[in-house]
């Protein structure tokens, strides 16, 4: 039975000044981290928290620990708080409900005055939200689900150096999803067989190929081999099928000094995009992000390590806060999930992803997820990545779920065809092209799409084997991570 969350008015924060800064210990709830009357403005960032609570701790006095815990409360009573406007500087939870079919969880509703965040830094904003308040004992678990940023603080943010309407206009590339691949095997090839690689995916029809998350500068390839091997395959694919072709180098390293030295490299052998993993961190992201609009490049996050954060649905931080936040630091690709591949996701919550990536505003979408509406204030948009355990049979299924404003990443789905990378980079490009046509036709692409393949294997080969070697393989496995929210009644 879930408790009731109205409590006495002996809990009500403390007014009286003596009182209030009376040596000692207080609820967090007495000590004014907890207003249920609450008028939220627009210059408000606004978290929703998923919290549990050890047995026997209250609810809202869990949320207001939280609000306190993640702005400016200590475990005691002090009062070089009378130093500071320090009303202003607490946040406030002003909302806690049962968290629907989870008995025990509550979402929490917090409220930070703009004032807590320096301008134009995500590490300052994580550090305030999920720096200390998630190992916090009197929580058994405690998520962040979504995040609402004020308009004044997201136009702090310079946002995405490249953003997807350029990125199109570099590409001349329009009216269809972008094709990409991981080259596989990820680690081991010596950089002159890493390049024959990546020249046959190109010169196949994909385009763009990439460094998978943990390929940087091991014994068997130095980094600036790699990068001469593999530009010389770009350049030498872009001359055969006169399109830009790219292939995303990976400048992750040891110290922002190696970093920007890859990414010299990488610019003054032609590349338009280089690429970082999430575990850079939100400092160095920035910093590259700017490097980038510097020197107009297209930069590519991995989202290598998110699932440390985001996996548990009821501990870490969802990964649409973390879309958020790096839409915010600045890059103009994004793993995101594909819904139907090998990795983590649920189909409504990884569209929810996809939302808040290409959104001019993203709206209130419970069964997506989104709980707030957010306005991007005309923030560029980024190029969602669908990657992970992908083939050309799931063609109709992933433009279904995602649009044209995507790049689909077959790694396995083309390195492993039965005729050999270029014939799997064939296959998916024809794939790719006939459902286009099937969809700019009008036809039902989840209905007949697998009958679109088909008939468009009869005149391609390669094609034909992808559809035979893979079949309907799936990874039908249950999602960890689905919206939990109520319906609202609507009345006849």
């Amino acid at each position: 039975m879930t408790p009731p969350l109205d409590r006495a008015a002996a809990d009500a924060p403390i007014t009286d000044q003596k009182q209030r800064y009376s040596a000692g210990v207080l609820k967090y709830r007495q000590m004014g981290y907890w207003d249920p009357d609450y008028v939220v403005k627009d210059t408000d960032t606004l978290c929703l928290f998923r919290i549990t609570p050890q047995e026997g701790v209250d609810p809202i006095e869990a949320a207001a620990a939280v609000a306190g815990e993640s702005s400016t409360a200590t475990w005691t009573v002090v009062w070089t708080d009378r130093l500071t406007a320090c009303d202003s500087y607490r946040a406030k939870a002003y909302k806690v409900e049962p968290v629907p079919g989870q008995p025990g969880q509550y979402f929490a509703w917090v409220a930070y005055d703009i004032i807590l965040f320096e301008e134009g830094s995500i590490a300052n904003i994580t550090a305030s939200l999920i720096g200390n308040v998630f190992s916090f004992k009197p929580l058994k678990a405690a998520r962040l689900e979504d995040i609402r940023m004020p308009v004044a603080l997201v136009k702090t943010f310079k946002g995405p150096p490249t953003g997807l309407v350029v990125e199109r206009e570099r590409l001349d590339k329009f009216g269809r999803p972008l094709l990409g691949a991981t080259t596989k095997p990820k680690l081991g090839l010596s950089g002159r067989n890493y390049g024959r690689v990546i020249y046959e995916g190109l010169k196949g029809g994909l385009d763009f190929m990439k460094d998978d998350e943990n390929i940087n500068s091991q014994p068997f390839m130095h980094w600036r081999d790699r990068f001469l091997y593999v530009m010389e395959a770009v350049n030498k694919a872009s001359a055969a099928t006169g399109e830009v072709k790219g292939s995303y180098l990976n400048i992750t390293a040891a110290t922002m000094e190696d970093m920007y030295e890859r990414a010299e490299f990488a610019k003054s052998l032609g590349s338009v995009i280089v690429m970082v993993d999430l575990i850079v961190g939100w400092t160095a992201i920035q910093s590259m992000s700017n490097w980038c609009r510097k020197n107009d490049m297209l930069l590519h996050m991995h989202r290598a390590g998110h699932g440390t954060y985001t996996r548990q649905k009821n501990h870490g931080v969802s990964f649409r806060v973390i879309a958020k936040w790096l839409r915010l630091a600045g890059v103009d690709h994004l793993h995101t999930g594909t819904a139907v591949g090998k990795l983590e996701g649920d189909p409504l919550t990884v569209q929810g992803y996809y939302n808040v990536c290409r959104d001019a505003v993203t709206r209130v979408d419970l069964p997506r997820g989104l709980f707030f509406e957010q306005d991007w204030a005309d923030l560029r948009k980024v190029m969602p990545v669908a990657s992970g355990g992908i083939h050309a049979g799931q063609m109709h299924q992933l433009i279904d779920l995602f649009g044209e404003d995507v790049v689909l990443q077959f790694g396995g789905g083309t390195i492993g065809h039965p005729a050999g990378i270029q014939a799997g980079a064939v296959a998916n490009r024809v794939a790719l092209e006939a459902m286009i046509k099937a969809r700019n036709e009008g036809r039902d692409l989840l209905r007949e799409g697998p009958d679109v393949l088909q008939t468009a294997a009869r005149f391609c080969t390669p094609l034909r084997q992808a559809l035979e070697t893979w079949k309907d393989v799936s990874f039908n496995y249950a999602s960890t991570d689905t919206s939990d929210y109520a319906t609202t009644p609507t009345v006849a």
